[in-house]
């Protein structure tokens, strides 16, 4: 999926959410567990409930590994099962150099290689062009980078100023622009860091940014709309417990949460959206 496709799925739903399917098999509801692939089975009412909403989806890597090959085969389902007009990103946080990263690339971008076909991967950045370069070999696909993250580990790296006192996170956002032009780089910035969100936007004005940490994590959403938003829109707001795990019925629960928030993501593209 381009840009071009991407925000005109913005406009037309009048959403910019993404919901993340962080699925943990001990906390789906107890009827999913009865189903012989629960976490798919959870992972398709979710997107039922949803996809009217949601322009993106955001499987968490880390929960179908450690399930081994049956979570792997329930992430494919998944992937298949999603309608075809939404933004698929694998939070996978790979960050390697050579062969290794470009397999890892390989992993989630081609489907003769492993049947998966993701939009985007999400990279960790800290070894640098040799590790990102391999994922910018593949049409069409996007890497989204880690540059501001919201965890309180993040200051230890993320904040630490050099001899001209710019913070390692600007460093990386300025330096990744020259390998990439925005139509294949988004970056991750954490909602919490409402003091920054002007910031960031000044810095890469073009890219679009995934946006964790509204709701559960205490981010306001009309920041993130007021402050970082472009004329592209510029945001996927990412929201995954608040959403799939609202309550025991997702046709009922996750469709409630998913509304409220595109009803309101509506509100501020009236207020703040500038084509």
């Amino acid at each position: 999926m381009n840009s071009h496709e991407l925000v005109n799925q913005i406009e037309r739903k009048r959403s910019f959410l993404c919901v993340g399917l962080d699925t943990d098999p001990r906390l789906i509801p107890s009827k999913f567990k009865q189903e012989a692939d629960p976490v798919f089975a959870f992972n398709q009412a979710v997107i039922d409930a949803t996809a009217d909403y949601a322009v993106a989806y955001k499987p968490n890597i880390a929960f179908y590994e450690a399930l081994g090959p049956k979570g792997w085969e329930s992430l494919q389902k998944t992937m298949e099962y999603m309608p075809k007009d939404v933004f698929t990103i694998a939070d996978a946080k790979r960050g390697d150099i050579g062969n290794t990263a470009y397999m890892y690339a390989q992993t989630f971008f081609d489907p003769k290689s492993s049947g998966l076909n993701f939009d985007s991967i999400t990279v960790a950045p800290y070894m640098g062009h040799d590790s990102v370069e391999p994922f910018l070999r593949f049409a069409n696909k996007w890497v989204i980078l880690l540059a501001l993250t919201s965890n309180p580990g993040s200051h230890d790296f993320q904040m630490t100023k050099s001899e001209d006192y710019i913070p390692m996170y600007e460093r990386v956002m300025r330096l990744a622009q020259t390998w990439a032009s925005p139509e294949e780089l988004m970056f991750v910035i954490g909602a919490t860091r409402v003091d920054f969100l002007q910031k960031v936007r000044e810095i890469a004005p073009d890219n679009f940014f995934l946006v964790p940490g509204v709701g559960a994590q205490g981010g306001s959403l009309e920041d993130v709309a007021r402050y970082a938003m472009n004329s592209r829109v510029g945001l996927l707001v990412n929201s995954s417990r608040g959403i799939i795990y609202a309550g025991d019925n997702p046709a009922v629960d996750a469709k409630r949460e998913a509304q409220k928030l595109q009803e309101e993501m509506a509100m501020h593209l009236d207020a703040f959206y500038i084509k």
